[in-house]
C-alpha cells in the first residue's frame, strides 16, 4: 500500500496515483477523518464530499467515502465540484467537507482537501497530524455504517458567489477565462449568467488529462492562450482559473499578467473604501503596497505565513473582512473566510465597472514597485544556506515568521524553505528594476558560496 506520510503535506494531501495516493489508502483517510471528526466534535456529524474532473477522481472520492461511512458518519455527496463550491457548502450546511484535487498539478496526480464544519481549515498543525496518526493505526470498520445522500448545490453557490458583490451597477465588460479543462468550465456559465458581462470560456471541457495545457496559471507560459485571445477579441479583462478554480490570475486589456500582490491590493482597496477600518491578512511575500493600501482606508494590516491554513486561523482569531495570498489565493469573510476564485473574480470586475476605464488604469496607482517573482535556488542543506544569509544581513533582519525576510531600504526580500523539496524560495521586490536586478544577483551570488 502507498505510504500515507509520503502524501501528507502541510496543507492537504497530495500524490501520483495509483502509486503514492489509491482507493485503499483513501479509505483508510476517509475512516480516519470520521474518528477525527467524532474526537474533536463528539457528534456524527455529516461530511460532505466534492471532487474535480481527473480521471481518478470518482474512484477516490468514492473510497473516501466508504471509509467515513465505515465509521457510522454520513456522506453527503455534491459531485463534481470547485474547492471553493466545496468550502461553500461546508460553511451553509454547517459540515465537515473534503475537496478529491489535486489543484494545478498534473493529471497523474491526485489528492485531498479538507476542512471542519464551516470551512475551518486541517492543515499539519490543526489536524493532518492526527489523521495521519490514526491512518497508522489502521482503523476498522464498525459495524454501524453511514448512508450517502446525493445533492446538487451548483445554483446554489453561483447564487452565494453573486451575492458577495452589489450587482446593481455592473457595465458590460468583455471577459475571456481560461478554465484550463478544469473546474472553472463547470462554475463560471452559472454565475455569469446572472450578469450583464459578456463571458467567452477557454477550454470549458472538463477533461482531467488536461489536453490543452497544464491548470496552473501562475507560469506565464499556461497564460498564452488566454493572452492572445484576450487582445485578438479587445477584451476588457483575461481571468485564468487553476485546476480546481480556487485560485484566479488576471491579465488586462493589453493581455499583461497582474501579480497576485496587485490583486491583493485592488480587492483590499475595494472592500475598504466601503468598510474602513477593518482587519485584512496578507502573506509575507505580498508587495508592500498591500500594507500600503490597509494603511490609508485605516485598516489593520496583519501579515500571515504562506498557506491557507494559517490565514483562515488568522482570519477568525482577528475577524478579518479579507486576506489575499501572492499565489493567488483570495479569502472572503463573507464567503466563510474561504478563497475562491469565482469570488475575487467577481470583486475585480464590480471595480472595473465603477472606474469606467481600461484595467491597467485602474491597476497604476498599485503598480509601484519592481519584483523578481517567487526564484527557487536548489542547495545541499536549506538551513546552512538560510542561515548563511541570515548573517550576512543581520542588521536588516526583519523577522523569522516564515523563513527570513530582510529589509534594506530600497528593497527586501524573503527566503524561506520548500515545504516539499530541497529548496530555499526567494521573493524580491525593489524601488525600480535597476536596483531589483542588482539585489537579484546579490542574493544569488550569496547563495552559491
Amino acid at each position: 500500500m502507498a505510504k500515507a506520510e509520503t502524501v501528507f503535506k502541510a496543507y492537504d494531501i497530495r500524490g501520483i496515483f495509483p502509486k503514492e495516493v489509491n482507493e485503499e489508502l483513501f479509505r483508510k483517510i476517509g475512516r480516519a477523518f470520521s474518528i477525527f471528526i467524532k474526537n474533536k466534535t463528539h457528534r456524527n456529524a455529516s461530511v460532505i464530499v466534492g471532487r474535480d474532473m481527473r480521471n481518478s477522481s470518482e474512484a477516490l472520492a468514492e473510497a473516501f467515502a466508504a471509509g467515513v461511512m465505515d465509521q457510522g458518519l454520513n456522506i453527503v455527496d455534491i459531485g463534481l465540484a470547485s474547492t471553493d463550491m466545496c468550502y461553500f457548502a461546508s460553511g451553509h450546511f454547517d459540515s465537515p467537507a473534503a475537496m478529491v484535487t489535486a489543484s494545478h498539478n498534473p493529471s497523474e496526480y491526485n489528492g485531498l482537501k479538507i476542512c471542519m464544519n464551516q470551512a475551518r481549515p486541517v492543515g499539519q498543525d490543526s489536524g493532518l497530524k492526527e489523521i495521519l496518526q490514526i491512518v497508522n493505526s489502521n482503523p476498522q470498520r464498525q459495524a454501524a455504517t453511514g448512508s450517502i445522500e446525493t445533492i446538487d448545490i451548483l445554483e446554489d453557490f453561483a447564487a452565494h458567489a453573486c451575492s458577495i458583490i452589489d450587482t446593481s451597477n455592473l457595465r458590460e465588460l468583455k471577459v475571456v477565462a481560461d478554465t484550463a479543462n478544469g473546474m472553472g468550465g463547470l462554475i463560471l456559465p452559472p454565475v455569469f449568467n446572472k450578469l450583464p458581462f459578456e463571458l467567452e470560456i477557454l477550454f470549458p471541457e472538463l477533461d482531467g488529462s488536461f489536453p490543452n495545457h497544464p491548470a496552473d496559471p501562475l507560469q506565464q507560459e499556461n497564460q498564452e492562450y488566454l493572452r492572445k485571445r484576450v487582445i485578438d477579441v479587445k477584451a476588457d479583462i483575461g481571468l485564468a482559473f487553476d485546476g480546481d478554480a480556487d485560485r484566479v490570475f488576471l491579465l488586462d486589456e493589453k493581455g499583461n499578467p497582474v501579480s497576485g500582490s496587485l490583486t491583493t491590493a485592488l480587492i483590499a482597496d475595494q472592500i475598504l473604501k466601503e468598510k474602513p477600518g477593518e482587519s485584512v491578512i496578507y502573506n509575507l511575500i505580498c508587495s508592500k503596497v498591500v500594507p500600503e493600501v490597509i494603511s490609508a482606508h485605516d485598516g489593520k494590516g496583519i501579515r500571515s505565513r504562506v498557506g491557507h491554513s494559517f490565514i483562515k486561523q488568522l482570519m477568525e482569531k482577528n475577524n478579518a473582512i479579507f486576506a489575499g495570498e501572492h499565489s493567488g489565493h483570495y479569502y472572503f469573510r463573507e464567503n466563510y473566510r474561504a478563497d475562491s476564485g469565482v469570488i475575487a473574480a467577481l470583486v475585480v470586475l464590480k471595480a472595473l465597472s465603477q472606474h469606467q476605464g481600461k484595467l491597467s488604469e485602474l491597476l497604476e496607482p498599485f503598480s509601484k514597485y519592481e519584483s523578481s517573482g517567487e526564484l527557487n535556488f536548489s542547495v545541499s542543506d536549506v538551513d546552512t544556506s538560510i542561515n548563511q544569509i541570515a548573517e550576512h544581513y543581520k542588521t536588516s533582519i526583519v523577522d523569522w515568521l516564515d523563513g527570513l525576510t530582510v529589509d534594506l531600504g530600497d528593497w527586501w526580500f524573503n527566503l524561506r524553505p520548500s515545504n516539499t523539496e530541497p529548496l530555499l524560495r526567494l521573493n524580491i521586490e525593489a524601488n525600480d528594476n535597476k536596483i531589483c536586478e542588482q539585489a537579484i544577483e546579490e542574493v544569488r551570488t550569496l547563495l552559491s558560496q
